[in-house]
């Protein structure tokens, strides 16, 4: 990961908006993704920083061949069948997931609304990694092992239906959960289809534009009163998101107030939130680096305050997998990082203008 500067703010008027307490329990799974990783936010004001989708396929590879019986096939996620081997033995396989090529783009900081201007910061070419393959044995087939570090599998068709939500600032409730749409041009738009947190979202040069589905939690609890809180989700992307981008998941909490974000992947350019780089964390197969950016008199949940933003970036974007979300919160508490009562953990879209679409074909959250 590159190291960043802290990026002077541009002013952006955002106000973002506060959801009910929703459900807590929400069955887990995944479909269909990519990984592509790409470009990274704008200096943001008046706002916070938001989260982005990246484009991609996941590459599967079957289980290398091995000779006289042994031999090591290369695993990722959910093994697939090995191919035969000579002698007559069958080697053990496993899917790997690759990541595409960052390109530079536009970083910076933001708050409650976001930012549009920003340094540009170069990506970094990083690919999937697997490990873990089991060894070949003799005339058989064998499933190949989970590797350690590997998404689950992402195969799965598009949903469809739903309600479209079009607007510059809005929210509602979708079964247990609840969404929000916010920008600050002319808007965009969210589709919830109604199953778990999984929705689409549009946008056409409308400035900073968020969309988000998930869980309310209520502001009275701290989050390991939750149990352990996570997300699995999967997604396709479309188009630009201009100057900076997020996909992952976000929230506030109060007292303290912070705006927080866990960012899984983007559209274009390694994302560089700016502020300080206080550590890293190794979870769900890769590194995050971790920044600490506080936010003067912007736009928050509670009004125009001052405030921290926390971030975890991802390395190496994915479009798909499991979020260990408290695992985030714990390590950013080692650090230093103090979250106060939950207001909300949501999967994210967040971008810096462009026009562009993002389709989350499963998303779920569960806090238990």
């Amino acid at each position: 990961m590159l190291k960043f500067k802290a990026v002077p703010m541009i002013q952006v008027l955002r106000r973002k908006t506060q959801l009910p307490l929703a459900g807590l329990a929400v069955g887990l799974a995944l479909w269909s993704c990519g990984a592509d990783p790409s470009t990274g936010p704008g200096d943001e004001n008046g706002g916070s920083a938001g989260l982005s989708a990246s484009a991609g396929t996941a590459a599967s590879v079957a289980g290398a061949n091995n000779t006289a019986g042994s031999g090591s096939a290369t695993a990722g996620a959910v093994g697939v069948a090995g191919s035969s081997s000579t002698a007559g033995n069958t080697g053990v396989g496993g899917s790997s997931f690759s990541g595409g090529t960052n390109g530079g783009g536009r970083s910076g900081s933001g708050s409650g609304g976001r930012s549009t201007a920003g340094r540009s910061s170069g990506g970094s070419s990083n690919g999937g990694s697997s490990s873990g393959g089991s060894s070949g044995h003799a005339g058989t087939g064998n499933a190949g092992a989970s590797g350690s570090g590997g998404a689950p599998s992402c195969s799965g068709q598009a949903l469809s239906g739903g309600t479209s939500h079009c607007s510059s600032n809005s929210q509602g409730n979708v079964g247990s959960y609840s969404w929000t749409i916010w920008s600050s041009g002319s808007g965009g738009c969210i589709t919830p289809y109604g199953v778990d947190a999984a929705f689409k979202a549009t946008w056409s040069n409308s400035g900073d534009f968020l969309a988000r589905v998930g869980l309310g939690l209520g502001s009275n609890k701290t989050y390991d009163k939750f149990g352990t809180i996570s997300a699995d989700f999967a997604e396709t992307k479309s188009g630009s998101g201009g100057g900076y981008s997020y996909v992952g998941i976000y929230g506030w909490s109060v007292n303290p107030l912070v705006e927080y974000y866990i960012v899984d992947d983007w559209f274009s350019g390694h994302p560089n939130p700016g502020g300080t780089k206080m550590g890293t964390l190794s979870v769900d197969g890769d590194t995050y680096d971790i920044y600490k950016h506080q936010q003067v008199n912007q736009p928050s949940i509670q009004g125009n305050q001052t405030f921290d933003q926390f971030f975890s970036v991802r390395q190496t974007a994915r479009a798909c997998g499991h979020i260990s979300i408290s695992e985030h919160f714990k390590k950013w508490a080692d650090l230093g990082l103090k979250l106060g009562n939950m207001e909300e953990a949501r999967v994210l879209v967040e971008v810096g203008g462009g026009t562009g679409s993002i389709d989350f074909k499963k998303a779920t959250l569960t806090a238990q």
